[in-house]
């Protein structure tokens, strides 16, 4: 990335338009901030919402209106191989991934949930050698690490309470880090396209496989689950995935999937201080070595890293 200092914004035609560089401070922050808040969210949607049904509403809504606004814009539909893609990805991320990381949460904190699931690029390195990948002796170093904090937070009583929980943030992490690898090697949609179909199916899924498991929505939705619902409709999925996507495009990898490193430790302090969740100590000793593992696994120690992010902020 170039250093030239570019100014932070400028006005063109009586408008605003903003620079690279403060683009990409409002999308890290964006990613840093929101998602770090989803996690206790979506317990909140839980005084009215079952998991599996709240997951599909919300990624069924988010992705219809990402369709039609990308329609209105006019956006080429996938063809069927695009589709069949997209019902992939969608199944593994969303469905297998995020649908029981809800479950999940209605067993163990929303912040052991975020804890477990920031080991999740670990396990993509090692799907990874399925396709040929020679990980450094770095990335063997962060996966050592990160499953010995991955370890360490077994030991926490709420997951010794509820092993199914942990169980099931498996299961999801294990489905989105092959998921994710697959995204690049199908043939999915071009840009937003490929996000708003993957969550059309992935959502239809989820709500299909709700009702036929029986779950339904008995009663009117409290002010509180409706306005979580509707936060991770729009922030939590909308905005979140554009300034995703935007720094995918403009920032290193390392930079762009730092959110691993950061979202972790705020979901915690945002469970403990607005979820009223508690926290043992074998938890703040597994979640510092668990982000110090992926950090191995990003390269964030490798001066190379370090210098392009620096001539990126």
């Amino acid at each position: 990335m170039s250093s030239t200092p570019i100014s932070a914004a400028r006005s063109v035609g009586g408008g605003i338009v903003l620079s690279r560089r403060t683009m990409t401070m409002i999308a890290l922050l964006t990613v840093y901030i929101i998602w770090s808040t989803t996690y206790l969210a979506i317990r909140f949607t839980f005084e009215s919402f079952t998991p599996y049904l709240m997951m599909g509403i919300r990624f069924v809504i988010a992705g219809g209106l990402l369709f039609g606004f990308l329609l209105l814009r006019g956006a080429k539909l996938p063809t069927r191989r695009q589709w069949l893609s997209a019902g992939i990805v969608g199944f593994l991320l969303l469905v297998m991934g995020m649908g029981n990381t809800a479950y999940a949460e209605t067993m163990i904190s929303s912040g052991l949930a975020a804890s477990l699931i920031a080991a999740s690029p670990l396990l993509t390195l090692i799907f990874s050698m399925i396709w040929g990948n020679r990980p450094k002796r770095s990335e063997w170093i962060g996966v050592g690490i990160g499953l010995l904090g991955v370890s360490v937070l077994t030991l926490e009583g709420n997951l010794q309470a509820n092993p199914l929980g942990l169980v099931f943030i498996f299961v999801a992490i294990t489905c989105w880090s092959f998921g994710s690898l697959l995204v690049k090697r199908l043939d999915m949609p071009a840009g937003a396209m490929g996000n708003a179909a993957e969550m059309l199916i992935g959502g239809a899924i989820l709500v299909i496989g709700a009702l036929a498991g029986g779950e339904r929505i008995t009663a009117a939705p409290t002010p509180g689950a409706l306005a979580a619902l509707v936060y991770l409709i729009v922030a939590g999925s909308l905005a979140t995935m554009t300034a995703y996507m935007y720094l995918l495009k403009n920032v290193s990898p390392a930079l762009a999937t730092s959110y691993a490193l950061v979202n972790p430790g705020l979901a915690v302090i945002l469970g403990v201080i607005i979820g009223g969740e508690v926290i043992t100590g074998s938890a703040f000793i597994a979640l510092p070595l668990i982000v110090l593992g992926v950090a191995f696994v990003f390269g964030f120690f490798d001066q190379k890293v370090v210098r392009q992010i620096g001539c990126t902020l």
